[in-house]
């Protein structure tokens, strides 16, 4: 699985390109975002991503949190989260973010929370 900005122009190497974000990101269109799936429920819940902002340093914290809703998402069988997972096991997949610095602090996003949960419950 791969991680790259939604504002990066797309690669073939990219396979499947899955938007993990729970907001569009801002000017991108969605003619040109060449996005296959917007997986907008497997991300942090509106309340957490707001308090990761306001804590960045807390990250163990927010992973923490950010693995409990997921956990919450995959006891109720959420369809997104399965169509996500369906996907992963397709090949390819290259998860999208609209952060602005995902170079810069790429180890600290919900994108490697993201990742690590699925591959633990393969």
């Amino acid at each position: 699985m791969r991680f790259k900005r939604a504002y990066d122009a797309p690669d073939p190497a990219d396979g499947q390109r899955v938007l993990a974000d729970r907001l569009w990101p801002r000017g991108l269109a969605k003619v040109k975002a060449h996005i296959d799936f917007w997986a907008k429920d497997a991300t942090p819940s509106t309340m957490l991503r707001k308090w990761f902002h306001e804590h960045p340093e807390q990250f163990d914290e927010f992973r923490h949190r950010f693995l409990a809703e997921l956990a919450v998402l995959d006891a109720d069988h959420n369809a997104m989260l399965q169509e996500l997972r369906t996907r992963v096991s397709e090949g390819t997949v290259t998860l999208l973010t609209a952060a602005h610095r995902l170079e810069d602090d790429e180890a600290h996003t919900h994108l490697h929370v993201l990742r690590d949960f699925l591959a633990s419950r393969r």
